[in-house]
């Protein structure tokens, strides 16, 4: 255990202003404070916060940080108070307490997802709240093995290779964030770690100190060349091995390039300089060479990577960076720290923050903090891929992002409005995936919105999120439009008149807060419309034969009779939010229709004469008149299904995609049903206008030679 004067050296190294004063009050205050609590190892329990200050002050963090990470436990396991901590530190570091110990002990009693909504926010306040609680986490994994309970030690192994390892990355600290992944993956998945360990002590005892050996040559290669540099290797962490043996789909015995050495020079020009000295003298491995340098990573980390047969014919990786570009791979932000220049608030607005600022994004787009986990978790693993904007700005995006993706991280407008994209000057789909180097232009158009498809193909939490978040508002207003709807005619049906204020007096009895929020839930499904009249008119008497179950035909005629004026309209209603389209009948504009309420689903249309709705007779409550009461404006495409019976020969899918083309249809899918020497049948969906247009390409159809016979498809 680190003692209080080494801690005060080592702070002091660093930071010649430090207030030792404060230091050595702190130490006082926390061994005080922590008194004769032990650890699960048997430890003094001071002995935690005092190496989290000693990691720390490795990074050589500010004197408030390291006198927080002294304090860090104090609220949470003693009978100390956030006030006591701010009359004897000051605000500054009672704030940071209190930031750090709402989140240290959260987990055993919350969900990892709420935990790491507070730890965003916290974070997005002060960013020493997330490097106290990283050196927190770094401790408690060095010393998980002297916890008992299996599962709670593979609990927290879990949520720290998936949550804190990630920030460790994102905030540029990548020593911190390897011998988390490490010692996380050695709880994990021991056997493959030992395995992986015992394979490499074998080959160390095999080959002797052969990194030594690699060492000098490679430090011979650039003397020789006059440049001067630092060169260091080590053997890779049994976590990247094995990280790397998975992506490949490999075993350890054909993976080669398990060291690693990093070339440290004075200048830029010195990284190309000594990497063309490498490549000159060693065959280079063929795409391994990666330019952080010209584009950094987000994390603001700037290096040369390459692989190569070096000496002794060993395949192994080569970092080559300057000493800046060093220090900021080694301590991330912490190089950028202006608390000791005496700045009141941390740098937020740099590049290497960005990804806090999208974090913010998310959570503020999503409904909920499991929500925010799953579209955080989307970009948490995923490499990298560079594109540029049309006037050359950098956008890094996750692997297999597409044009949608690359709109949402310009600029959420753009992604909202986004009605086309063109990659390298070329109009390409929407769901392409982007590649290192593209440039992107996005189309934009004000009368567009998300559309809800896109959520099938977008891969980054900010473009999810937000097309989700839209998908509710929208669903929402269709499922108020429709339940409103079913009320008034519900009410109309009964002599009564539909209002809100009608309403207000049975709030309660639906565990709902507005009318509003009652219409929408008629409108998903949830009530029906009787139920709301029942219960805001008790007694009201049903009428005759209102719950009994009819035949099918009667229900139909019935339907037929109906005064168009009684229908709900289905005008405005989007296709997939409050109303969705029967696939088993596939109505079109223009089909006598009926309406299904389904939980939680909306209304399903289904027409008139479908075979399905034998299925809903018993449930007369669940039936709802609607039309489509156009009003003369220009339909929506809809799709109509078609089953056909052409001759076998050559040419005749030709012709058949060229006469639905020339009377303006669209085929959208086609599925062969049978086949055999002579004929084919085929089962073609179209998009149509309305059910004259797709008569009127059935016509067409039937007076086409190669045609033997086509109807209105089922099914």
């Amino acid at each position: 255990m680190i003692r209080q004067f080494e801690l005060v050296e080592k702070v002091k190294a660093y930071d010649l202003n430090t207030d030792e004063d404060a230091l050595n009050s702190a130490y006082v205050f926390a061994i005080k404070a922590h008194g004769a609590q032990k650890r699960a190892s048997g430890d003094p329990y001071f002995s935690h916060p005092l190496e989290v200050a000693g990691i720390l002050a490795e990074y050589k963090l500010d004197t408030v940080s390291i006198i927080t990470a002294l304090l860090h436990d104090v609220i949470e396991d003693t009978p100390v108070t956030l006030k006591e901590v701010k009359n004897q530190f000051g605000a500054e570091v009672a704030r940071l307490v209190d930031g750090v110990s709402k989140l240290t002990r959260i987990e055993l009693h919350a969900k990892q997802a709420e935990n790491f909504r507070k730890l965003v926010l916290a974070t997005s306040k002060d960013i020493r709240v997330l490097l106290v609680k990283l050196a927190d986490r770094l401790h408690n994994m060095r010393t998980l093995h002297h916890i008992d309970d299996a599962v709670k030690r593979r609990r927290i192994a879990l949520e720290t290779a998936e949550i804190y390892a990630f920030l460790a990355e994102r905030i540029g600290i990548q020593k911190l964030k390897s011998e988390l992944e490490d010692l996380a993956f050695a709880e994990l998945n021991t056997e493959a770690r030992n395995s992986i360990v015992a394979r490499l002590e074998f080959l160390r005892k095999e080959g002797g100190d052969m990194v030594t050996r690699i060492l000098a040559q490679l430090r011979s290669t650039l003397s020789v060349a006059k440049i001067p540099a630092t060169v260091t290797g080590r053997e890779k962490r049994p976590y990247s091995i094995w990280r790397k043996m998975q992506r490949r789909n490999i075993g350890f015995e054909q993976l080669s390039d398990i060291m690693a050495f990093r070339v440290v020079v004075a200048t830029v020009a010195d990284c190309y300089k000594a990497l063309g000295v490498i490549h000159g003298a060693y065959p280079v491995v063929p795409e391994r060479f990666k330019d952080y340098i010209s584009t950094p990573k987000p994390n603001n980390y700037q290096s040369l990577h390459t692989s190569v047969f070096g000496p002794e014919r060993q395949r192994i990786e080569v970092q080559i960076r300057t000493s800046d570009m060093h220090d900021i791979a080694e301590r991330g932000v912490a190089i950028h720290w202006q608390y000791k220049q005496g700045a009141s608030k941390p740098a937020t607005e740099g590049r290497q923050y960005r990804w806090l600022r999208e974090l913010l994004d998310i959570l503020d787009q999503a409904a909920g903090a499991e929500e925010f986990l799953e579209h955080t978790k989307l970009e948490m693993f995923q490499d990298q891929v560079f594109c540029f904007t049309p006037r050359g700005d950098l956008i890094n995006l996750p692997q297999g992002a597409t044009p949608v993706d690359f709109a949402y991280a310009v600029h959420s407008e753009v992604g909202n409005t986004c009605v086309g994209a063109k990659i390298n000057g070329r109009m390409m789909p929407l769901r392409s995936e982007l590649r290192n180097g593209d440039q992107v232009e996005i189309i934009t158009s004000t009368a567009q919105t998300p559309s809800p498809t896109w959520e099938q193909f977008v891969i980054t939490g900010k473009a999810r999120s937000r097309i989700r978040r839209f998908i509710r508002g929208e669903e929402h207003q269709q499922y108020l439009q429709l339940g409103q709807a079913i009320l008034e005619k519900a009410f109309d049906a009964e002599d009564y008149k539909f209002s809100s204020k009608a309403l207000s007096g049975v709030l309660k009895g639906f565990n709902v807060s507005s009318a509003d929020h009652l219409c929408a839930m008629v409108g998903a499904g949830h009530h029906t419309g009787r139920e709301v009249i029942e219960a805001v008119f008790p007694g009201t008497r049903k009428r005759p034969g209102q719950d009994k179950v009819v035949p099918l035909s009667s229900a139909r005629v019935r339907r037929k009779r109906k005064g168009k004026d009684e229908a709900i309209a289905i005008k405005g209603l989007i296709a997939g939010m409050a109303m969705h389209f029967a696939g088993c009948c596939h109505p079109l504009p223009g089909d006598r229709i009926v309406g299904i309420v389904t939980t939680g689903k909306g209304v399903t249309i289904h027409t008139i004469d479908c075979e399905m709705l034998v299925t809903y007779v018993d449930a007369p409550e669940r039936w709802l008149d609607v039309s489509w009461q156009l009003d003369g404006e220009i339909p929506d495409v809809h799709v109509g299904r078609i089953q056909l019976t052409v001759i076998n020969e050559p040419g005749c899918l030709g012709s058949l995609s060229m006469v639905i083309g020339k009377n303006e249809g669209n085929i959208s899918n086609l599925k062969i049903t049978n086949r055999s020497a002579d004929f084919f049948d085929l089962m073609l969906d179209i998009e149509v206008r309305d059910v004259r247009h797709l008569t009127d390409i059935v016509a067409a159809l039937r007076a086409t030679p190669t045609v033997n016979s086509v109807e209105r498809g089922r099914g």
